[in-house]
């Protein structure tokens, strides 16, 4: 009896070090998370109910009134930067994924130099994305850009591109489309986890190209394609640097997106107390798409455990 109970206790002494030990590795990302991200969170959960400026020296409660601003019309650009935002997301996130789902499927078969081939497709993915910017800027200068160069060489008619209301959000969406070699990446992987017997079932049975891509590549891709277009919208909706960089939220608030609306709330207007409501909403918002993909997910998206 002795002997157990001395046991029990050795083993009791030994789970509760491996947890302390436990705890001493995992505090750095522990304290990571509380100091960096739960803490600015609340802190900006609170000042968003207040009137808060940077350079006032008083600061007063105003309860939802700075959330209300998004419903009573008081601030045009608000209602503004979120359509911006919305048809931006909208037109970006598809276009992105079909170039990336289309590349990673020509780059997964057996061609002659494909290892070079995704390198370069991958290449302006891990370009920053200021560089992108002013790379992108001078390829849609009306003038001297190399796009409305081309068009006049073929006698095409040529655009403003980022420099006219109209066409500034699908120019940005051409934009996106060039750093789309990180989504294409994932699709090749998911390519490559199809097992190559679906497709000898589908040859045996008379079928085509057309019934393999259909039939097999499709329904085995979507858990891949769900986990992108996830990515790509929460991404789409915080986009701030093309415009902050190429643009400025023109022409005439053509790309003024909400991110940039919050950056010129905060460190333009100094209103501190209506830029930390504006950051929930977006976080609202993009919650409550995300949610909405999850749910419709259960209708398309196909696992390989599924009955």
């Amino acid at each position: 009896m002795g002997s157990l109970m001395v046991s029990r206790h050795k083993s009791i002494t030994i789970e509760r070090r491996q947890l302390i030990w436990g705890l001493i590795f995992v505090s750095p990302a522990i304290l990571g998370f509380l100091i960096f991200t739960l803490a600015p969170m609340v802190s900006s959960l609170i000042l968003s109910l207040t009137n808060y400026r940077v350079v006032s020296r008083s600061t007063h409660f105003v309860g939802l009134d700075n959330y209300k601003r998004f419903f009573d019309g008081r601030d045009f650009f608000i209602k503004k930067s979120l359509l911006v935002t919305l048809y931006y997301a909208l037109l970006s996130v598809p276009l992105s994924m079909l170039c990336a789902f289309l590349l990673a499927t020509m780059l997964n078969r057996d061609i002659k130099g494909k290892a070079f081939f995704r390198a370069i497709y991958y290449l302006p993915s891990i370009v920053p994305v200021v560089a992108t910017s002013l790379i992108w800027t001078w390829l849609l200068d009306p003038d001297l850009g190399l796009f409305n160069t081309i068009l006049r060489q073929f006698n095409l008619p040529t655009s403003r591109f980022i420099y006219a209301e109209k066409t500034v959000i699908p120019s940005l969406s051409l934009m996106s489309v060039w750093t789309c070699g990180g989504t294409m990446v994932i699709f090749l992987a998911g390519l490559q986890g199809i097992s190559r017997t679906l497709y000898e079932a589908v040859e045996v049975d008379g079928g085509n190209a057309w019934h393999k891509f259909w039939k097999i590549t499709v329904p085995m891709m979507t858990p891949t394609i769900f986990y992108n277009l996830v990515m790509g919208v929460i991404g789409g909706l915080q986009i701030f640097t093309q415009s902050f960089i190429m643009t400025q939220g023109g022409p005439n608030n053509g790309s003024l997106f909400i991110v940039y609306y919050l950056y010129r709330k905060a460190f333009q207007d100094q209103e501190m107390g209506q830029a930390c409501a504006v950051a929930w909403v977006v976080f609202i918002i993009i919650m409550l798409i995300t949610l909405l993909i999850f749910r419709s997910s259960q209708r398309w998206v196909y696992y390989e455990g599924d009955n």
